[in-house]
């Protein structure tokens, strides 16, 4: 399996401070560490006086009362949410209510009720986790999701939603991670705050069914083609060499790929025994969420006539799979 090249790590970063990390850019990091979040969720800060706050993060006490600090003697004149997950979005409105700026992004999360509950439930052998390798923000799909953010702007793929006070921003939709996923484009440093979709310290879960691997990886082939100088994600270090980081990504799902094909050469696999297999090396704790992204490989590799169900059911998250023949 071919290495992703980390190149710079945050370990030592500080929570609920605002480290200036480009000329124009802070960033503060919540307070909320996990196996998904790294360090924690990190909000961007854009500007001097007159600033743009991206992702402000959690509903976190800690996080809410350093951005309040930071943000005392700054006018915030947007709020710009990549997607509605609960570590990124849902300090919106409290800053929206206190600075009256408005809220922008690609739309709200994606209507997943009347969905299977199966495809949600948790799987036995995670049930015995100690606690001290359980994440503080659940990992649990339906409880990650926030429900309640509207945005006030919905912007366009390509649109330059923002432009003022030497701050320039242009929406790249990126599909995959999530389905209201947005990356946002800053002029004036050519970089990307890529969100979920490219993170500085591991790989991305796609997690079904609002997670899609065939919208993912069409989506890491647009920022591919962008040639940005930097990557900002929303966890983890910015990507300085972001061509070299960005193929090595992409060629790491489709190995991913593979090994699900080269597995089900064998014969039938359910999920759990294909991560068992694909991840090995992996912690334990991690396997719930490579789950999911097998999953979504799955899916992808049925769409695409490689695989089947056994049964000749749809593909779900406990369903046995083979390969078509």
């Amino acid at each position: 399996m071919s290495k992703i090249p980390f190149v710079v790590r945050i370990d030592n970063a500080p929570h609920a401070v605002a480290e200036q990390v480009s000329p124009t850019i802070q960033r503060v990091i919540a307070n909320n560490p996990s196996k998904f979040t790294y360090r924690g969720t990190g909000t961007y800060i854009i500007g001097d006086t007159n600033v743009v706050v991206i992702d402000p993060g959690p509903l976190l006490d800690s996080h809410r009362d350093a951005l309040d600090e930071i943000l005392s003697n700054r006018t915030v004149q947007a709020i710009v949410v990549t997607h509605c997950h609960a570590d990124h979005s849902p300090l919106a409105e409290w800053l929206k209510t206190k600075t009256g700026a408005q809220t922008y992004a690609i739309g709200p999360h994606a209507d997943i009720t009347g969905l299977d509950i199966e495809d949600f439930e948790d799987d036995p052998d995670e049930d015995s986790q100690d606690d001290a390798e359980k994440t503080t923000v659940s990992d649990e799909p339906r409880e990650t999701i926030d429900v309640a953010f509207q945005p006030d702007v919905i912007v366009k793929d390509g649109e330059t939603f923002f432009d003022s006070h030497g701050i320039t921003l242009t929406a790249v939709w990126t599909p995959g991670h999530t389905s209201n996923h947005l990356c946002v484009a800053y002029a004036q440093e050519h970089a990307l705050f890529t969100g979920d979709h490219i993170m500085g310290w591991s790989t991305t879960v796609v997690s079904p069914p609002d997670g899609d691997m065939r919208s993912y990886m069409a989506s890491l082939d647009k920022v591919i083609n962008r040639k940005d100088a930097i990557l900002w994600p929303t966890h983890g270090a910015p990507v300085t060499e972001p061509i070299e980081f960005l193929q090595a990504y992409r060629q790491h799902r489709l190995e991913r790929e593979q090994q699900i094909i080269d597995a089900l050469q064998i014969g039938p696999r359910n999920i759990q025994e294909l991560v068992k297999e694909m991840y090995v090396d992996v912690a334990k704790a991690l396997h719930k969420p490579a789950r999911r992204s097998v999953w979504s490989h799955l899916i992808k590799l049925h769409q695409d006539g490689v695989v089947v169900v056994a049964n000749g059911s749809d593909p779900k998250l406990k369903s046995l799979y083979k390969l078509k023949t």
